[in-house]
């Protein structure tokens, strides 16, 4: 009986550790993989420039009426928000 008591207290412990370890590395690491958050490109000027083609698309009842393209991929990415804030999507 002894054994089974020593071994069930060896266990419980260590899965405990464990727990509490797998808590803690979670809690530190949340901030570096947090994904479901976009950049805020509300300064960008690329940006702005989406938020008005999209609202002036909205209000003429278009649909991405001016498909621009630009050199940088944070840039395409701030109007491409942009635009889909503008427009309502």
């Amino acid at each position: 009986m002894k054994l089974n008591l020593k071994y069930s207290v060896s266990v419980l412990a260590i899965a405990g550790l464990v727990g509490i370890a797998g808590g803690t590395v979670t809690a530190v690491a949340a901030p570096f993989f947090q994904q479901g958050q976009a950049p805020d490109y509300s300064k960008n000027p690329r940006y702005q420039q989406g938020m008005r083609e999209g609202q002036s698309d909205q209000t003429r009842k278009l649909d991405h009426s001016k498909k621009r393209h630009f050199k940088k991929d944070d840039d395409q990415k701030a109007y491409e928000a942009g635009y889909q804030k503008g427009h309502g999507n």
